[in-house]
């Protein structure tokens, strides 16, 4: 179940056109044969079922003489709407089949039908034409409807997932410029010197399926020069299958300056309260529980980094709750020490570094 959600969500707009064409095909065919079904009206014999020619022309054998005689036979039987030929073999087959009266009646709509064939072999040739043409356009008629109502279908779902594609990006930057609104100023919890803003600051977002995760960050001075980097990677998975489920990352800080690469922890709930696994991930760093707006510090000789969890979201599935990220986001920033040479006030020894009350 799992697996088919991911597939659905990796794969939206072609599930969305599949969707669309299916749902139109079926929208269609309950309008085109149900709902408003094609109805024949003012069909000619030549176009009823061969049993009703049957009947109907052996109607108009016994009724023509007292109904009008030839004009009137001529008329009924629609002569002008059968192919060359059909009304002469369907009436010689009848005459054999009934035979007696019935068979010499036949016989003359017969005589009828070859005389007005003689009188006017072009308009039977235009009218059976114009039948043929009206018989078509009967069959296609159900088709085309089917098609343009599953064209339809198909323009209005692109429209509403195009629309609702642009209202999810709209949101999402009207929620990252509200949820993260100070993120490139000063620091809010004071990490850092005074009031000084951090000399580099960087945001970085691991969403489920990213399985190459590990950005990394250079830390310089305002003149270039290279100072250290920072990053998160990926540290730690559960269970099976694809993509990986990440319940631990590694955020690291180095520095030019040091001779160690500070690293620590950043771990799922469920990985925090798991023994087995705090133990493993031990030796990486020291383990910090991964909340919303907690801030982690990581210092070196000459740096200091203070990544803040802006966003913290568990996935969910068959593993245990709050096993692995779904999406996490992480404000990086950044302070260089003072120090011999910098363009820095010194800092007093003999006062600790402390943050900043909020």
């Amino acid at each position: 179940m799992e697996t088919i959600r991911q597939f659905l969500e990796q794969r939206k707009t072609f599930v969305a056109l599949v969707g669309g064409a299916v749902l139109g095909l079926i929208v269609g065919l309950v309008i085109g044969w149900v709902l408003w079904p094609v109805e024949y009206a003012n069909l000619t014999p030549a176009q009823l079922r061969s049993d009703f020619q049957d009947d109907y022309i052996l109607w108009v054998a016994e009724n023509y003489e007292f109904n009008g005689g030839a004009g009137w036979a001529q008329q009924k039987l629609g002569t002008d709407f059968w192919r060359p030929g059909q009304l002469d073999e369907t009436l010689e087959r009848l005459a054999l089949e009934q035979g007696g009266v019935t068979a010499t009646r036949l016989r003359a709509l017969k005589t009828i039908d070859e005389d007005a064939a003689s009188a006017g072999d072009a308009s039977e040739s235009e009218a059976a034409s114009a039948g043929e043409t009206t018989e078509s356009r009967s069959l296609l008629r159900p088709l085309l409807m089917v098609c343009g109502v599953t064209l339809l279908v198909l323009a209005l779902a692109g429209g509403v997932l195009i629309v609702v594609t642009r209202l999810r990006e709209a949101k999402q930057q009207i929620g990252d410029s509200e949820g993260i609104p100070d993120i490139f100023a000063a620091s809010e919890s004071g990490v850092g010197w005074g009031e000084e803003a951090p000399q580099a600051q960087f945001v970085t977002t691991y969403t489920l399926g990213d399985d190459h995760y590990d950005p990394s960050f250079s830390i310089e001075l305002a003149n270039g020069e290279f100072m250290g980097e920072c990053g998160v990677g990926i540290s730690e998975t559960v269970g099976v299958g694809e993509p990986n489920k990440v319940t631990a990352f590694e955020l690291w800080l180095f520095d030019k300056n040091d001779i160690r690469t500070v690293t620590k922890v950043l771990m799922s709930g469920y990985a925090f309260n798991d023994e087995a696994l705090r133990t493993k991930l031990a030796p990486k760093g020291e383990p910090v529980q991964a909340d919303v707006g907690q801030d982690v510090i990581l210092e070196t000789k000459r740096l200091r980094v203070r990544a803040r969890l802006i966003e913290v979201d568990y996935g969910t599935g068959n593993l245990p709750p709050n096993s692995f990220f779904e999406r996490m986001t992480v404000d990086l920033a950044a302070w260089v020490k003072p120090g011999d040479g910098d363009d820095f006030d010194e800092l007093d020894e003999d006062v600790p570094f402390m943050p900043a009350a909020l």
